[in-house]
């Protein structure tokens, strides 16, 4: 339909010649060299490449955690790279979940209050305890960090950032410190946290494998996009090869 199309558009990401350079003079570093590239709303989205390729910087600029060199980014009609940090700092708040490969709890609160230090800044959450179901930990509330495996570390990660219920769930290298058993399992999750909450979700990874789930595979190289591959046939989870 009409609406669906017009919501789509306005709720994906478009990037035009994004450049990103580190450093002055001889010791510039090129971390972006124009990248194009149209992200719709709602899909599970997998940023491949190897380590230096950009991706990850991507990914920051895209957050609001870093501002491009040149070039443009819109979300929802608006320009992230024309926003003011207090702009960018809203704009992060209202509409970005960040996962990281290390799980950034902290280790004298629980499970639940881990949360709900999210939950206490956002504008509309979901409870820590709905958030802990969502990712499968509805009986680990009262637990600390120290008493989780790393996969329910990442788990409960995972459970704070998508409390705020954000449009956007950017997710950098989540499986990174993770065994393939615990590995397959946290995609399953965010597998689940995109049907659930119909947030887009984008992972960054090395890990070619993970991208038989995607909805969209980018595929980076050298600051530059290679492809861009629409999976016709995504494989679950825990089908994936690690």
């Amino acid at each position: 339909s009409l609406v669906g199309s017009e919501m789509c558009i306005r709720d994906s990401f478009t990037t035009r010649e994004l450049t990103k350079v580190y450093g002055k003079g001889a010791a510039q570093v090129h971390a972006l060299r124009g990248v194009d590239v149209e992200i719709p709303a709602g899909e599970l989205v997998v940023l491949l490449g190897p380590s230096g390729s950009g991706k990850s910087t991507l990914l920051n600029i895209l957050g609001g955690l870093d501002r491009a060199s040149q070039g443009s980014v819109l979300f929802q009609e608006q320009n992230l790279s024309t926003m003011t940090d207090a702009q960018l700092t809203r704009y992060r708040r209202d509409h970005v979940g960040f996962v990281f490969q290390f799980y950034n709890l902290m280790p004298s609160l629980t499970a639940y209050e881990n949360i709900e230090l999210v939950t206490e800044i956002a504008a509309d959450p979901m409870s820590p305890a709905k958030a802990l179901e969502l990712v499968g930990l509805g009986e680990r509330g009262d637990s600390f960090p120290s008493q989780l495996s790393g996969g329910e570390q990442q788990r409960v990660a995972i459970a704070r950032a998508v409390a705020k219920q954000p449009t956007v769930l950017f997710c950098d290298e989540p499986t990174g410190a993770l065994d393939s058993t615990t590995g397959r399992a946290v995609l399953q999750v965010l597998k689940n946290v995109n049907e659930a909450l119909g947030a887009t979700v984008l992972i960054v990874t090395h890990a070619a494998a993970t991208a038989d789930m995607a909805d969209r595979v980018i595929h980076f190289a050298d600051g530059r996009i290679r492809e861009v591959h629409v999976n016709r046939n995504k494989r679950a989870p825990q089908d994936i090869e690690w």
